[in-house]
């Protein structure tokens, strides 16, 4: 399998911005989450799932942010946190409330960058 399409050289350097730029933020916020950065456990204490949530999310986040920096495992690091994202905006607008628009930023940006380097299978037609 390849990535979806050839990107050009402009192509490649902006996904490479979002791609670091959602690494630094998700392993920012992940980083809080693990640290027990005191808002973090508040926000978590008020989803009301227990702490333990808050060291899966940020675990999660974490390696989120690393896979999204790995040329072959991009596609699998953006799947992830825009799922990631899906989770904290439904949080957000029916649990805590605060405004769902940074997840949902960070949510989209994720997104682009799975849909930019999703595998793409070669029919049988194009491979002969």
């Amino acid at each position: 399998m390849t990535t979806s399409t050839t990107l050009s050289t402009a192509q490649r350097r902006i996904l490479w911005g979002v791609r670091i730029l959602i690494a630094l933020a998700f392993g920012a916020a992940g980083a809080a989450k693990l640290a027990g950065v005191p808002q973090m456990i508040q926000i978590f204490d008020a989803i009301g799932f227990g702490q333990w949530f808050r060291y899966v999310t940020g675990a999660i986040e974490v390696m989120g942010a690393v896979l999204v920096l790995i040329p072959s495992k991009g596609f699998w690091g953006g799947l992830l946190l825009s799922a990631t994202m899906v989770g904290a905006v439904i949080t957000h607008l029916f649990l805590i409330g605060g405004s769902p628009v940074p997840a949902l930023v960070l949510g989209l940006l994720s997104a682009f960058v799975a849909w930019r380097l999703r595998p793409v299978r070669q029919s049988l037609v194009s491979a002969f």
